[in-house]
């Protein structure tokens, strides 16, 4: 791929971009660029197939405890052996609000910090946190993934770990330098359906995969212009400064891992379209009364916002990201191959030889024929809730990880590659849509299979 146009690795184009810095992006680069892989530091080594050290108890810190954060912590503290030790938020009376609802329900109060923006730099510095779970606006992630990584702790970030290549890059190599682990906290890969699917996938019920969708299309407008759900309005403010595909891992993650990416497969390149941004400009002027903050602002992120993915092996993903239009909720979930089809919101499914005559079947009976363990597990579990049941999920299996020292199903090299569509999206579409190369983050380690998503059964230790 040397012909193709390309980045190094140590561009910054994510989160800066402003609608006057498209000029200054080349319009081609170099074969050395295309190869720009820098080789491991001395003492520095692959996360692939690390297990978690064994813990008894996870012991947990929070950063961030606006509406995720917040609505996460229950989970957190109802996961058989784990506790959360300390909270953080710039708005110490968020730190206060989530120490009283854990002491509310019987569990130990956690430490509370807050006040300053480095306030969760001391939270780091205590000794009783195994795991930094961090749900902060997106600006956020990188560096305190990172502080968290360099603190000795293993780290769990909200979509996305960061939102610039060179950022993506550096969170690999940390890692790799400290052997502590950092992953996407991807809830909707702990899905029923997509769990379901993947099993499906592996199994051969769609024949060779080909092709499949996937994205995160939500109708955020009356959010993103309410003046208390995001604080400060940080989401909305993203729409001004950057062109990218914010946040489709939703959708593209499970995706992903039906098609063994970074297990056998890998995203090998992107193109990126958008269309005009109307859809923030047409609701401010219909529902935002004069003087409204938002209306010192110009919206440059297009409404909708695709990325075509190809693959090493040849598949193609079609990732979309649009939360400023009138839609339903989506995240597309589609995946296609050689002997059928499967698609959600409605689920339904086609596949040979058990269907004909062109007409969708249910997909019920096929979950259940496929129920991944986890969902077996836990299906009945009183705690289970957030988003239908997945966030328990996700929480439940990342401390049974950490508890019984198992390899994580989703790591780094997965977290980096998910997440590459928010920088390299604003190249692509720089360039006209031209497809730019993305990057290897495990240095030629995505050849090999190896576990993932589609895990073994395995229990809670007691």
């Amino acid at each position: 791929m040397a012909d193709l146009p390309s980045v190094s690795r140590r561009t910054l184009f994510g989160g800066a971009l402003a609608a006057g810095a498209l000029a200054a992006i080349p319009a081609s680069a170099t074969a050395a660029e295309e190869a720009a892989i820098s080789p491991r530091r001395p003492g520095q080594r692959s996360m692939i197939g690390v297990p978690f050290e064994r813990h008894q108890t996870v012991r947990i810190g929070m950063i961030g405890l606006g509406n995720r954060g917040m609505s996460m912590i229950g989970g957190w503290s109802a996961v058989p052996g784990a506790a959360v030790t300390a909270v953080c938020d710039i708005r110490a009376e968020r730190a206060k609000a989530a120490a009283d609802k854990l002491a509310a329900a019987g569990k130990p109060r956690p430490a509370e910090y807050g006040g300053s923006a480095d306030a969760y730099k001391k939270m780091l510095a205590r000794d009783d946190i195994d795991l930094v779970y961090i749900a902060t606006p997106w600006e956020f992630h990188y560096p305190q993934g990172k502080a968290a990584l360099l603190a000795g702790k293993h780290v769990g970030v909200e979509l996305p770990i960061a939102t610039e290549l060179d950022q993506l890059w550096d969170l690999v190599d940390t890692s790799e330098q400290t052997r502590k682990h950092l992953f996407l906290a991807e809830n909707c890969s702990y899905g029923r359906n997509e769990l379901a699917i993947l099993k499906m996938a592996h199994q051969g019920v769609f024949g060779e995969v080909t092709n499949g969708h996937g994205g995160y299309l939500h109708d955020l407008r009356e959010l993103l212009f309410s003046d208390t759900y995001y604080t400060d309005a940080w989401r909305r403010k993203w729409h001004t400064r950057s062109t990218a595909s914010f946040y489709p891992m939703h959708g593209l993650a499970p995706i992903a891992a039906c098609m063994d990416v970074n297990r056998g497969d890998r995203f090998a390149t992107l193109r990126a379209t958008a269309t005009e941004p109307k859809g923030l400009a047409d609701y401010r002027k219909r529902h935002m009364p004069a003087g409204h903050p938002s209306w010192k602002e110009t919206y440059i992120n297009g409404d909708l916002v695709t990325c075509l993915i190809e693959t090493e092996q040849g598949r193609i993903i079609r990732a979309e990201h649009d939360v400023s239009s009138p839609r339903p909720y989506s995240r597309i979930n589609s995946l296609a191959g050689s002997r059928g089809i499967v698609e959600d919101y409605p689920a339904r499914i086609y596949v040979e030889p058990d269907h004909s005559g062109h007409a969708w079947k249910d997909f019920g009976p096929y979950r259940e024929r496929h129920e991944h363990w986890l969902w077996k597990k836990l299906k009945d579990d009183p705690n289970l809730g957030g988003h239908g049941g997945m966030d328990y999920v996700l929480q439940w299996r990342i401390v049974q990880q950490m508890r019984a020292g198992l390899v994580p199903d989703i790591d780094v090299y997965d977290s980096a590659a998910w997440c590459s569509p928010v920088p390299l999206s604003v190249v692509s579409l720089a360039r006209g849509g031209k497809p730019v190369a993305v990057p290897d983050f495990t240095r030629g380690g995505w050849t090999k299979a190896r576990p993932g998503l589609d895990s073994q059964p395995s229990e809670m230790p007691g």
